[in-house]
């Protein structure tokens, strides 16, 4: 049990000292107002690095209509300089995707390694809600779609970038009679998907991550464990409030979690993230990791509004988390003990 747990299980306060997410001073970095064609918004953009050394932020662009797609910002430093697409990259195609009918939005993208594409999980907005599809690339011009891999309703999905014994793994956020919590499923081949294990579970009560959890970039492996960052979802009397916190799993058996963090890391504060279409919402669906193997450049969609960037040492990150964290068969019966 974590030192900060006492002998009766009940939760007590974590001190946080030190800020984790460091919002770059050039927030936003991208906004409707750099697009080269009319949009309501931009936001929950999808990252990763090419080969060049050039993030590419695949970005969800909501229409006057109200509909998402998709397209893609190019930058040589990921801070500025950005080169956006002047048509869609990756719009619905709702003849032939009849699960796209109403937009694709919210995309995580993992690289992997032993395909030599480049992975895009998706939300696909269809008349039964939201699903998870998939789409491979190799250079972010043409696509290949397998359609719904998750049936609705199923979003927050993201690919790991590797085989776990022998199986595809993806990590998603399905909402069932349980509740929303995150679970990891298995494939053989990308299509077909089953073994479904849940992996966090929301907490109860009046926790900052109660009732309503999800993934939000794609897992980040490190030699100690496959790192989480997680949004959660707290309902208050002026509506929902999106913060962030971070959980740890095994390598070879991510449904397991080794540590989750009891406080919230990362919320809304500035004026770009409190204000906007969707009030106090930070949401980061992708990261890269730069040269020097430990910082973290974390793009988010602020207040579904614009895309703004927080940086952060991974080594930092798993030492908050052994020090603020414990086990999270702990963490859900103290949750559990406290809400009765």
């Amino acid at each position: 049990m974590n030192a900060n747990t006492p002998s009766d299980g009940s939760p007590q306060p974590t001190a946080q000292t030190v800020e984790l997410l460091h919002r770059h001073p050039s927030n936003p970095i991208l906004s409707s107002r750099d697009w080269p064609y009319p949009i309501n918004s931009v936001f929950n953009a999808g990252a990763t690095l090419l080969a060049d050394g050039t993030t590419l932020l695949l970005c969800r662009v909501e229409d006057r209509r109200g509909i998402s797609h998709l397209t893609a910002a190019r930058s040589p430093n990921g801070i500025n300089g950005w080169q956006v697409d002047p048509t869609p990259t990756f719009a619905s195609k709702p003849l032939e995707f009849p699960d796209e009918l109403w937009g694709v939005e919210d995309p995580r993208i993992t690289y992997v390694p032993e395909l030599k594409q480049y992975a895009i999980a998706y939300t696909s907005y269809s008349r039964g809600g939201p699903g998870v599809s998939l789409a491979m690339t190799t250079d972010f011009r043409s696509f290949e779609r397998y359609g719904v891999i998750m049936a609705p309703e199923d979003k927050d999905a993201a690919l790991l970038p590797r085989r776990i014994n022998g199986y595809w793994a993806l990590i998603h956020r399905p909402m069932t009679p349980l509740g929303a919590h995150i679970w990891i499923s298995y494939s053989p081949d990308l299509r077909y998907w089953g073994r479904h294990r849940m992996m966090l579970e929301a907490r109860r009560g009046a926790w900052w991550d109660a009732n309503k959890i999800g993934l939000c970039p794609p897992l980040i492996e490190t030699s100690e464990g496959w790192l989480a960052i997680y949004h959660g979802v707290h309902q208050n009397a002026s509506g929902a409030l999106y913060r962030l916190g971070l959980a740890l799993f095994e390598l070879d058996n991510p449904e397991n979690c080794i540590l989750r963090g009891d406080s919230w890391i990362f919320g809304p504060e500035a004026e770009y993230e409190r204000r906007g279409d969707v009030r106090d919402v930070v949401f980061p669906c992708g990261y890269t990791l730069s040269p020097d193997g430990d910082t973290l450049n974390i793009y988010y969609g602020a207040a579904d509004s614009c895309i703004a960037l927080a940086q952060a040492s991974l080594a930092e990150l798993l030492a908050w988390l052994k020090t603020n964290g414990h086990a999270a068969e702990e963490t859900i019966s103290t949750a559990a003990r406290s809400d009765r």
